[in-house]
């Protein structure tokens, strides 16, 4: 693996740990009883961006270490997820 493969790997991870440190403990304006003007009850209450990819951050380095460590050792290959076949060298006859 590439640097930038890892750069495009750990991007990915990065994202998709976001979207789910998203609504963690989030309180919506409904349920703090003031709802803005113009806005939603279920829109954010006190939305902290800054906090919240910290948090992903230090939730997305120890997962892309080990999905890069296994890319690396090659415990798991591009060959072991190959389920049609598609891979696999055709034989040659030795006639």
């Amino acid at each position: 693996m590439g640097p930038v493969s890892a750069i495009v790997l750990f991007a990915v991870v990065w994202a998709m740990v976001f979207f789910v440190v998203l609504p963690l403990r989030l309180t919506t304006q409904g349920e703090d009883g003031e709802v803005v003007a113009g806005t939603h009850a279920s829109a954010p209450a006190d939305f902290n961006l800054g906090r919240k990819a910290k948090v992903t951050t230090l939730w997305a380095v120890p997962i892309w270490a080990v999905i890069a460590g296994t890319i690396l050792s090659g415990a798991i290959t591009v060959r072991d997820i190959d389920w049609f076949e598609r891979m696999s060298t055709p034989e040659v006859s030795r006639d």
